[in-house]
């Protein structure tokens, strides 16, 4: 019993040990502050210039580049962002008209019901001009 407690307390020392290693070594690794930090791989200082490279690059093309083909990679992006969209079946379709619908007219009557009530209560207030 006593050698299982010291083997115990030995093995906490170990603990503390590594951990000592691990706090040195993360110390080591840890990333600058004008380094980029990935999740997937590991950021490089070269990778950040060839980043900032890429940027620059693609800056002064996008002056370089007329109205027409501006125009063009619009409809492009517009066609590809469409591709995405989850379009509704044709019974979620009518399912959503007939619902837009009977919400349309039961506000145009409630709307129609309160104009004609307003107008009856002006009338009767002000009186009837004829």
């Amino acid at each position: 019993m006593a050698e299982n407690k010291r083997h115990s307390e030995d093995a906490g020392d170990d603990d503390r040990l590594n951990d000592d290693v691990v706090d040195d070594v993360a110390a080591d690794d840890a990333p600058d502050a004008d380094e980029p930090v990935s999740r997937g791989g590991t950021a490089t200082r070269a990778r950040a210039k060839a980043e900032s490279a890429d940027e620059r690059k693609t800056r002064k093309d996008t002056e370089r580049v007329g109205l027409f083909a501006r125009i063009a990679r619009f409809f492009r992006e517009v066609v590809a962002e469409l591709r995405k969209v989850i379009w509704p079946t044709r019974k979620e379709l009518l399912t959503y008209t007939a619902v837009v619908v009977t919400f349309v007219a039961v506000m145009l009557t409630i709307v129609a019901g309160l104009d004609y009530a307003f107008a009856k209560g002006v009338l009767w207030v002000f009186g009837n001009p004829s």
